[in-house]
């Protein structure tokens, strides 16, 4: 009985990632991909390794403050108005990813 147990949680472990990764891709195209799907602006491009090497380095705490005070082009928080600052950081790190 335990094994069941067991598998029905890693399971249901696997839904909640799948699912996680589901809102990151959901709120990037209703938030982020009219700028960062073109580089419009200067956004740096979804998948960009190149693009986003430079900013990362400066550290998330400050990509996370350029996303939502705003930075060069793009406004406070972007087209994102009720991103919360880890919503924020999944959606730097997905576009940040090379995407294949």
């Amino acid at each position: 009985m335990n094994k069941w147990l067991v598998a029905i949680l890693l399971s249901l472990s696997g839904v909640s990632a799948f699912a996680a990764e589901q809102a990151v891709l959901d709120r990037y195209q209703k938030s982020c991909f009219a700028c960062h799907g073109f580089g419009a602006n200067g956004a740096p491009k979804t998948g960009a390794v190149a693009d986003w090497a430079p900013r990362l380095e400066k550290g998330m705490d400050t990509l996370v403050k350029h996303a939502t005070d705003g930075f060069n082009a793009m406004p406070p928080k972007g087209l994102c108005f009720d991103c919360s600052a880890d919503e924020f950081k999944a959606l730097i790190e997905y576009m940040a990813a090379p995407q294949s």
